[in-house]
């Protein structure tokens, strides 16, 4: 577990910035909270090996909610918020890593 701002990321080797064991890059500075369980974890992956229970996205009706976080400065960000930053923080500008594009649908409600 890591402390960011006022958040704790649970994970596996979580870093000061939300690296983890699984997502090491200088831009693997996100962490996504799930449904299940209300907590902010750096990956899937990382949620997968910490809980004992199947994770759930972020649902759609909450996007309103603060649900993505930086690890460089600790704002928490709506998915909107999220997906309109251009893969930028927009409180302190620190690069996100925008292959999560990947895995969205296991941390939010997508289209798909």
């Amino acid at each position: 577990m890591q402390s960011i701002g006022d958040h704790t990321v649970r994970g596996v080797e979580v870093g000061p910035e939300t690296r983890c064991a699984h997502y090491d890059t200088d831009r693997d500075v996100v962490a996504f909270k799930f449904a299940c369980c209300e907590d902010f974890f750096p990956c899937f992956r990382c949620h997968e090996a910490v809980t004992d229970h199947e994770a759930v996205p972020w649902p759609r009706d909450r996007f309103d909610e603060p649900s993505v976080l930086c690890g460089v400065c600790g704002t928490a960000l709506t998915v909107p918020d999220y997906l309109e930053s251009d893969y930028r923080c927009p409180a302190c500008d620190a690069a996100f890593n925008p292959g999560c594009a990947k895995h969205a649908d296991l941390y939010f409600e997508t289209d798909s």
